[in-house]
């Protein structure tokens, strides 16, 4: 866990924080305490396996039938579909939670630490002896209920351990890691709560985060290199991994015999937004490739948040993915407090807050009398395909200096529409990692419903390109998530 510490602590524009790490588990340890200063830091307290908020939330999805170190976040975005009235009977029978954010779980319930299984017969039990849900079965409203109170465990957890690490540590700063640092839900509870004046989010905070903080951890705690906080953090956007040019792009397509248009930046740009404003839903890739889960702009789907349509469309004819999973804002960080209630920088997409009231539709009567998917059918806001059915959105912020091309286009949407948001969306199908290469991302666009491709600096039409088969073979290769 030193090396989810040191990947949140060191690349943080902080002198001195707070560390909060909460895992599935790492060694031994599941969720540490811990404080950072320079080019130190030291571990306080720890929670050891089998006791392991990380884990508690993989065996609930488990139960709710999806993947489990893939899945959670489904089970996330299922909760607000549901009502959390299982939320007593997890606490009681399954995590006795101390006030400090500490906790034990009863394992006569789960099967995680001697068994193939996460949970038991036991576990069934306690809700309504309903077994695990088989995967790629219906989804109920028990499923949608059973997330909802596992979140609402979740988002009780991490307030607690973030109210004892201030108390602890003093600090106006929070760095988070771990696999649970992932729960936008929860990270955004905390920022609204304003227990810390900063909070700053390891884009990469689950297993892959570990070999950056290793090797961070090396360079100042163990040879005891200077660090001296950026003004902004020093995670470059977390736009590090592998990028092309132009050149090597343009090898690509014509290999691809892939008709094409070069255009500058600013042209480029211009374009998108024209594309987008008409309905079109374009794949971008552009600069280096995101490190960590969330597309960032170097590798995105994005379309237009206004249409009303769009959720549905590149959910069940793009991602071919289930219909209730919601779609994030990416919004310019100037703009962002006008449509949504949170006045902190979100450049990873890990926060999630309120949409403003007065760009929500007047329909939160109807939702009430709605249950489960149904509510998808009642228009929330002035951007629906962003807003879930709580209201709520999870939030990128975007600044010329961190994304490039992609703050180009929103720029230029906003000027052509007055409005400065976009769907992001990674540039996949469901159960594919995220494109890397030129090749990859014109097989996803030709065998997906996407009308428009930028790589680089050329942008490439549907409707242009020589017809490409196999759609059905490329949705089957990859197993689903």
């Amino acid at each position: 866990m030193a090396s989810h510490a040191a990947s949140a602590f060191f690349p943080s524009p902080f002198e001195e924080a707070a560390i909060l790490t909460v895992d599935g588990v790492g060694e031994w340890s599941t969720t540490t305490l811990g404080h950072g200063h320079g080019n130190k830091i030291k571990i306080q307290k720890e929670l050891r396996f089998p006791h392991s908020l990380g884990l508690l939330y993989s065996a609930f999805t488990y139960y709710t039938g999806f993947k489990v170190n893939s899945g959670e976040y489904k089970v996330m975005g299922l909760a607000p579909y549901g009502t959390p009235r299982f939320y007593d009977i997890i606490m009681k029978n399954l995590i006795d939670l101390k006030e400090d954010g500490s906790f034990f779980m009863d394992m006569k319930y789960f099967n995680y630490c001697q068994g193939l299984t996460m949970v038991n017969q036991k576990f069934s039990q306690l809700f309504e002896n309903e077994p695990p849900r088989t995967p790629e079965t219906p989804i109920k409203q028990f499923h949608m209920d059973v997330a909802a109170s596992i979140q609402k465990v979740c988002d009780e957890v991490m307030l607690r351990l973030a109210r004892h690490a201030k108390k602890e540590t003093g600090s106006k700063n929070l760095v988070l890691a771990g696999g649970c640092a992932l729960n936008c839900v929860s990270n955004g509870l905390m920022a609204k709560e304003k227990l810390f004046e900063n909070i700053f989010v390891q884009p990469a905070a689950g297993d892959a985060g570990g070999a950056l903080g290793a090797a961070l951890f090396t360079w100042f705690e163990y040879l005891d290199n200077p660090r001296t906080p950026q003004k902004t953090d020093s995670q470059k956007g977390s736009l590090l991994g592998p990028s092309f040019t132009n050149e090597t792009i343009e090898k690509t397509l014509s290999s691809l015999k892939a008709p094409f248009i070069q255009y500058s930046d600013e042209e480029l740009a211009e374009k998108a937004a024209s594309l987008i404003h008409q309905g079109k839903v374009i794949g971008l890739f552009s600069g280096p490739m995101e490190f960590g889960p969330r597309a960032l702009g170097g590798r995105s789907i994005i379309g237009d948040p206004r249409n009303p349509r769009m959720q549905a469309q590149m959910n069940l004819k793009i991602k071919f993915r289930e219909s209730f999973r919601p779609f994030a804002p990416a919004v310019l960080l100037e703009k962002s407090p006008e449509y949504f209630e949170f006045d902190h920088e979100s450049p990873y997409m890990l926060m999630v807050a309120s949409v403003q009231k007065n760009i929500r539709t007047q329909n939160e009567g109807e939702m009430e009398k709605r249950f489960g998917i149904e509510k998808l059918n009642v228009p929330r806001s002035a951007l629906p395909a962003v807003t879930h059915v709580n209201y709520s959105a999870r939030i990128q912020t975007v600044t010329a200096e961190r994304n490039g091309l992609f703050h180009k286009i929103i720029r230029a949407f906003f000027e052509k529409t007055g409005c400065p948001v976009v769907i992001n969306t990674s540039f996949n199908i469901r159960g594919e990692p995220i494109v890397c290469r030129p090749e990859e991302a014109y097989r996803c666009f030709m065998l997906t419903e996407m009308d428009a491709l930028i790589l680089g600096n050329f942008l490439l039409l549907k409707e242009n390109q020589p017809p490409m088969e196999g759609a059905q073979k490329y949705k089957k290769q990859f197993k689903l998530d």
